[in-house]
């Protein structure tokens, strides 16, 4: 909302700051006080003035998304419902992973891109997010676990939505994320996903300060991928990729690709064959994902010893490729299970012995 103070970057605060007749640091102190101290009472920030923090009060709020409802899963992971000021609503996953979390963050109301194999598709979109909602997110999940300051913190825009169709938000939220008077996470800890929006991948690919980039892959050719993903329309295989190979890799730095295995879909050798073909030449490693079941749709994931089947393919031919059974299946909080209003519905985990 218009007179929501949280979200608002450091230099928008530091205009404000200007605007009310203030030095431009009260600006950054009032930054420092939203996202490092997570204050929601403009009165506890007691390094800023007494009259400005009244005048601040009397026209503005500090306001996160509410959230609406917790589902805990057997493995850890939380599957949180936010609702929000226009009665929409949104999911965000908790994940703790031996001495740090991670968090699955929403970036739309729904999703407009429709991939078939994905429970979220089926909501459709609704509006995208701003910073606020998106940096809300975190700030109320970590609040909730009382997650400590020390605690290693990943953030994965993987959730609802397809983040490159509301880029600007999520570079502002990575921005207030990043900053050291902000959240103070570092960048090589967040991710964004997409399903392959080649020209906003492009606009990303210049952010002079960036997180990693994953690239939901799926198929093994375009008539495959068109069936799973009609984005591929589109966007086809040959120019995503091309993309892909061009896009500014620091050192360390990597593309993931994803690949939700689908039980005699996608998942064959010959398709591993095909894969390990198209993603020559890039730097990039591959997690395969077995597909993560629910009533709705009709497919099924791959068997464990086809999804290691795959594995072998791929290494066989020098493609780094890692299985990631995903977190919180039994509470429908896994990879590709989002999709409001079922936060009672549970699914059988898959094994996760590897």
């Amino acid at each position: 909302m218009e007179d929501n103070l949280f979200g608002l970057g450091k230099t928008e605060l530091e205009q404000l700051a200007v605007e009310c007749g203030q030095p431009r640091y009260r600006g950054k102190q009032l930054f420092r006080n939203l996202y490092a101290r997570r204050v929601r009472d403009l009165e506890s920030c007691t390094d800023i003035p007494v009259s400005f923090r009244h005048d601040l009060s009397s026209r503005y709020r500090v306001e996160w998304p509410e959230i609406k409802a917790r589902v805990p899963s057997g493995d850890g992971a939380v599957r949180y419902l936010f609702a929000l000021h226009d009665g929409e609503n949104i999911e965000t996953v908790y994940m703790p992973i031996e001495n740090r979390v991670t968090l699955c963050l929403s970036s739309q109301v729904g999703c407009a891109v429709g991939c078939r194999f994905c429970f979220t598709a089926l909501l459709g979109v609704k509006r995208n997010l701003p910073a606020a909602e998106i940096v809300g997110q975190v700030a109320a999940v970590l609040d909730a676990q009382q997650v400590l300051a020390e605690t290693p913190v990943n953030l994965v825009f993987m959730g609802m939505g397809e983040p490159m169709l509301n880029l600007d938000a999520v570079m502002n939220a990575v921005g207030i994320f990043s900053d050291s008077n902000g959240f103070g996470l570092a960048l090589r800890r967040m991710t964004v996903s997409t399903a392959g929006v080649i020209p906003q991948i492009r606009n990303f690919a210049e952010e002079p300060a960036r997180p990693r980039l994953a690239v939901s892959l799926n198929a093994s050719n375009d008539e495959q991928r068109t069936e799973l993903m009609p984005l591929n329309r589109k966007y086809p295989l040959e120019e995503l990729l091309q993309v892909c190979r061009e896009f500014p890799l620091g050192p360390r730095e990597y593309v993931t690709f994803e690949y939700v295995l689908l039980d005699g879909i996608n998942d064959s050798d010959d398709d591993a064959r095909r894969v390990a073909a198209l993603v020559r030449g890039i730097k990039c490693k591959l997690n395969l994902i077995p597909f993560n079941p629910g009533l709705e749709l009709p497919y099924k994931p791959s068997p464990l010893k086809r999804v290691l089947g795959f594995q072998d393919v791929l290494r066989s031919r020098q493609v780094p490729a890692y299985i990631r059974i995903s977190r919180g299946q039994d509470v429908m909080a896994a990879c590709g299970q989002l999709r409001l209003g079922a936060m009672n519905q549970a699914t059988p985990p898959m094994e996760a012995s590897l």
